[in-house]
């Protein structure tokens, strides 16, 4: 059975491995670099020799490439897969390539869902990949618009397939955003929550996988890398 890591370093010492079959709902306020926290996990499984996979709902593919060539990731770019909701909704015209394929928008549920299979039969047919993690990225741009019902049959559907496929899913949701009936629908679905709270100008987070949370942790973001630092020492107050 595979394990998986974060690739967060200060997490993955709290954590240890995740099992397979994890599906992890990671859910926080604005602008706490949520979209850096998940840009560390994908390249964390890609030095790993994992297959990863970005739902996109809020960056264009090319963009998110790009950042990989500016970063010169030592890894190959065979294992990357890039579901782009993006571009065609902006009106456009990008070809499906082998890194990035196009779904209309993120309504665009059941392709969505076609293009996330393709690369999972890629990667794991042709490549013989034998570790994959999928990143939604986000749960509420994809609730914005669609309804609750649909994105729960997505949901349904790929964390079950995470669980037969012993991959791991990250899938991202904006705290404060939805309604309490909404999250508390979610939250089954899922195995864990990486939860990001915020004291004043002070952003912490920490991971629920059982009964018993991790403690916060703080951190900091890179802005002009795009990446997270945590930190330890640096208390919140538990609520």
């Amino acid at each position: 059975m595979n394990k998986y890591r974060l690739g967060i370093t200060e997490l993955d010492k709290v954590l240890g491995e995740i099992e397979s079959g994890s599906n992890i709902l990671l859910i926080g306020p604005a602008m706490c670099g949520k979209n850096a926290l998940v840009y560390d996990i994908l390249c964390a499984g890609l030095i790993n020799g994992e297959g990863s996979i970005l739902v996109t709902t809020e960056e264009m593919g090319g963009s998110v490439l790009k950042q990989f060539k500016q970063d010169e990731l030592d890894t190959s770019m065979m294992r990357v897969g890039i579901v782009d909701c993006v571009s065609t909704l902006l009106g456009i015209e990008v070809a499906d390539v082998e890194n990035v394929r196009m779904a209309t928008s993120p309504l665009d549920i059941t392709g969505i869902g076609v293009k996330i299979s393709q690369f999972f039969e890629q990667f794991h047919m042709r490549d013989r990949v034998q570790k994959t993690r999928l990143i939604v990225n986000s749960l509420s741009t994809m609730l914005m618009y669609s309804n609750l019902q649909t994105v729960f049959r997505f949901l349904h559907v790929f964390t079950g397939r995470i669980k037969a496929a012993d991959a791991i899913g990250i899938y991202v949701l904006e705290a404060g955003m939805h309604d309490d009936r909404t999250v508390a629908t979610l939250k089954p679905l899922f195995d864990g929550v990486i939860e990001i709270g915020e004291e004043g100008d002070q952003f912490f987070i920490r991971v629920k996988m059982g009964a018993k949370p991790t403690e916060w942790i703080g951190y900091d973001i890179d802005r002009t890398k795009n990446v997270t630092q945590l930190k330890r020492g640096v208390s919140r107050v538990s609520r």
